[in-house]
């Protein structure tokens, strides 16, 4: 794989041509196939920055192209012997030219995606600034996703009253399958990443929560996922990060969506939070994705479900099944605690899953070695919140963390 930036005025064009070894079909660190569309793609910064440090324009590029390169990536200018090595420890991947000195960085940002996630670390960090990633169109892909609003998300995050940068782009549309979208999970940060030096940034913050980090996420591993490849530190995407010399940061990587949840909802950026954009006046209610946030929003303010989703949609279609289920600990909270759960789409999930109050009281509160490996410069802050707003699991309650995928039924 080769790749190559060209720059002026704010933008960032990103062109890359594949070996012979290479395909245009592979597999992201998640496990998900992925088809390309294009080999470019640009990012819209929203002013011209001073000059930007090769480790960083390498690390943007290779969350793009990685599921795609299978024996070695060049770049366009030389990186450091330590961000090169990071990729062929990560990911067995040959990368150069190599030549160029490391970079650090002092400041954090935080990744704002206008979810309760990441409006959870925005309520632990009120003086951090967002980065907002939008998507726009491409100028040679189709947009077959034009009920996704992502103009509407920009705007809420232009309203919060909250130091922010909004950056566009269009890498999301180089994936033809299953659906425009990240190439890696990360590639949401393209644009902290570019601004990190003009921002002095030593890390990015994400709004990934317990399950995803902890848990094995949606349709991951359903198991317990200490050296999860994507958000660990140790991980092949945190080494190669650090770097880079920014850091992850997951503030809130030891709590439940239902903390989460409760934190947006509690926090002047309540009437910003917005997790589906398929609405044109608000989440559309009718997806997959609402009917969950639904379960778990209901659960925290203990009142039935108001969804007119109904047990033969297809969307519900899932949660008539034995599981798991993808972010089944939500489903087990949600079906523990809210009434009437039994004349909802979720019935037959809630007999499956048997769950109580008790056997989820573990999800209200947060799993110690997460705080842990929040990098030093902003430990104790996320430390001292969580003990203050959150409380901390016992060491029977850290044991179902640490069992989950192992331990049948909600015992």
């Amino acid at each position: 794989m080769r790749v190559a930036w060209t720059a002026g005025d704010g933008l960032r064009h990103l062109a890359f041509r594949l070996d012979a070894e290479d395909g245009i079909t592979g597999p992201c660190t998640d496990g998900q196939p992925l088809k390309m569309a294009t080999n470019s793609c640009r990012v819209e910064l929203p002013y011209e920055p001073g000059e930007t440090h090769p480790d960083l324009l390498a690390l943007t590029a290779w969350t793009v192209v990685a599921p795609w390169t299978r024996r070695r990536v060049v770049f366009d200018r030389p990186v450091s012997p330590e961000f090169a090595a990071a990729i062929e420890e990560g990911w067995g991947i040959e990368a150069g030219p190599v030549g160029g000195s490391p970079r650090s960085g002092r400041g954090l940002a935080i990744s704002y995606s206008g979810g309760a996630d990441s409006a959870a670390v925005a309520a632990m960090l009120p003086d951090v600034p967002f980065v907002h990633f939008q998507r726009v169109p491409h100028p040679r892909v189709p947009n077959r996703w034009a009920h996704y609003r992502s103009d509407t998300l920009a705007r809420l995050v232009g309203r919060t009253g909250r130091e922010s940068v909004t950056v566009r782009s269009d890498l999301e549309f180089v994936l033809a399958e299953p659906r425009p979208g990240y190439p890696e999970h990360h590639a949401v940060a393209a644009g902290s990443l570019l601004l990190a030096d003009e921002l002095d940034l030593g890390g990015i913050a994400f709004g990934y929560e317990l399950g995803s980090r902890w848990l094995g996420g949606g349709r991951y591993l359903h198991r317990y996922t200490p050296d999860n490849p994507m958000w660990a530190p140790h991980g092949a995407w945190g080494r190669a990060f650090a770097a880079a010399g920014v850091r992850i940061v997951l503030p809130v990587g030891g709590v439940s969506e239902a903390v989460t949840m409760r934190l947006a909802l509690g926090s002047p950026l309540r009437e910003h939070v917005r997790w589906c954009l398929r609405g044109t006046g608000g989440p559309c209610g009718t997806c997959g994705k609402c009917l969950y946030k639904e379960l778990i929003q209901a659960a925290i303010e203990r009142r039935p479900l108001r969804t007119s989703i109904t047990a033969d949609r297809g969307v519900a279609r899932k949660w008539q099944r034995p599981p798991p289920y993808g972010g089944q600990e939500m489903i087990e909270y949600g079906c523990a605690r809210v009434p009437g759960i039994e004349d909802t789409a979720f019935a037959k999930a809630a007999a499956f899953l048997g769950a109580t109050e008790e056997s989820t009281a573990w999800l209200d509160r947060c799993y110690p070695p997460a705080v842990e490996e929040v990098p030093a410069p902003w430990r104790e802050r996320v430390r001292a919140f969580m003990a203050a707003e959150v409380g901390f699991m016992s060491e029977d309650e850290a044991r179902r963390v640490e069992t989950w995928g192992t331990v049948r039924g909600p015992s």
